[in-house]
């Protein structure tokens, strides 16, 4: 599907240009020629991206940006803005309005259809929030639900900021143009120092690169090695080049995150490292989310074993890997005695103290490699790779006395008594065909039941007689 543009230029030519370069670009270009018609048409058409010049007729550019990041129908819309050369000031109240870039009017149409690509992928990658959430959600909303909503003056500009260039009086003009507030977070690196992935430089938040540090195009390279080792995949990267550049679109292209020319204001430059802080800061909010929103989906909140969601997969994938060794392993079913008892006498708060204790317990008395997960209310299933049946019941009974043997601090005073039972099959050897976990589970889960019957607080093997 095509993406579509929506130009605002009053300029006849310029929408003709628009019209072609972008159709060649395999673009769907939506021209209009002033501020009002503009906005009607973003809230009608929710284009993929905007690009309006900053001398419309009837409102400055500057305030239509406003007025669309003020509409939650457009607030999350990528806009480019342009300005004609010599226009500091209009540059600047563009990016402080919302604009996402500002180009110098005419722009170089390489460079231009450059950065509306890479917009568009930056705007697919933040839109992986909404889809998680199972829809399209409104930027505000998304963010309030998800405890990212910023907050008037929340933003601290934070650092470390590594300054590349291939002289170091370059990066020290770069350093000293950024007010002190950001100067004092800015480090002037040698590309020799980073160029290794090695910790000393520390895991910098933005990397302001010259395009050339050494040899033609060095510094596209050296954003490219960074951006995919480890300790700076996740940082932000400007480069350093003429805007009507080659490097620019090529940039622009392999995945960077802001452009600068050499000659820009100390108070643009200031400007555009913050407005990448910011994106930093919140790229991080929501990656941390989504992380915690996986290990929500995997995790037991209360007692932090694994869910039955995951235990299953995690022992079918045991039980194959037992396959193709030939080894053996083990399943168990525990499941507290007499609990209901605890929740009713102390509480539901007590209970939840007993079973995060217990889980402490057996986790504590497993080894890394073994499978612990809280499969219903107070019953937990146990997996234990390259385990014989002999070693499953040792350890069996050394769980089933690590709990029982010491009471459990309930709280306010009160010490409880918590017993376990235990149900238990192997599976696995040489030879053997792979093991139906399902049936695995409810044999384990039935010699359980003969624990409990034979009088709770006894281990019982899946073979053993009822």
């Amino acid at each position: 599907m095509q993406r579509r543009i929506l130009i605002a230029d009053s300029i006849p030519a310029n929408r003709v240009i628009f019209q072609v370069r972008l159709g060649d670009g395999f673009f769907r270009p939506l021209l209009t020629s002033d501020a009002a018609s503009c906005l009607r048409a973003a809230r009608r058409e929710r284009p993929d991206l905007i690009v309006i010049d900053c001398d419309l007729p009837d409102m400055p550019g500057p305030q239509v940006i406003a007025t669309l990041r003020a509409d939650p129908r457009t607030r999350s819309l990528p806009v480019i803005a342009l300005a004609g050369p010599d226009t500091p000031q209009k540059r600047l109240a563009a990016l402080r309005a919302g604009a996402d870039d500002v180009m110098t009017r005419p722009p170089d149409m390489a460079v231009m259809l450059a950065r509306i690509r890479n917009l568009l992928r930056q705007r697919e990658e933040s839109q992986m929030m909404s889809r998680a959430w199972g829809g399209d959600l409104p930027e505000r909303l998304g963010s309030e639900m998800l405890g990212l909503a910023e907050h008037k003056g929340s933003f601290q500009p934070v650092g470390p900021i590594g300054l590349i260039a291939a002289r170091a009086e370059t990066a020290l003009h770069w350093k000293h143009k950024l007010a002190p507030r950001l100067r004092e977070h800015a480090r002037v690196l040698a590309p020799s120092e980073v160029s290794g992935y090695g910790d000393q430089t520390g895991q910098s938040h933005v990397f302001l690169i010259a395009a050339d540090t050494g040899t033609h195009g060095g510094g596209l390279r050296l954003m490219t090695q960074l951006a995919g080792a480890s300790p700076y995949r996740h940082s932000m990267f400007c480069i350093v080049a003429p805007e009507t550049s080659d490097a620019a679109a090529l940039a622009f292209d392999l995945g960077a995150h802001d452009v600068i020319d050499p000659e820009v204001t100390a108070e643009e430059l200031d400007l555009r490292i913050r407005m990448l802080l910011r994106r930093k800061q919140r790229a991080d909010a929501e990656r941390n989310s989504i992380e915690a929103g996986l290990r929500l989906a995997i995790i037991d909140p209360l007692t932090g074993a694994y869910n039955r969601r995951y235990a299953f997969p995690r022992l079918a994938g045991i039980a194959e890997q037992a396959a193709v060794e030939g080894s053996e392993f083990a399943v168990l079913v525990l499941d507290l005695d007499r609990f209901k008892s605890v929740n009713d006498r102390y509480g539901h708060t007590t209970g939840d103290t007993v079973l995060i204790e217990v889980v402490r317990r057996l986790r504590e008395n497993l080894r890394i490699e073994d499978l612990l997960a809280r499969i219903g209310g107070e019953e937990f299933l146990i997996a234990l790779p390259d385990t014989t049946a002999a070693e499953a019941h040792r350890i069996a009974e050394r769980l089933r006395c690590v709990v029982g043997d010491t009471p459990v601090d309930g709280g306010n005073g009160v010490e409880l008594q918590v017993t376990v039972s235990i149900g238990v099959k192997t599976g696995g050897g040489p030879m053997a065909a792979p093991e139906d976990i399902t049936a695995m589970v409810d044999e384990a889960d039935g010699a359980l039941m003969r624990s409990k019957i034979s009088g709770r607080n006894i281990v019982t093997l899946s073979h053993s007689p009822a």
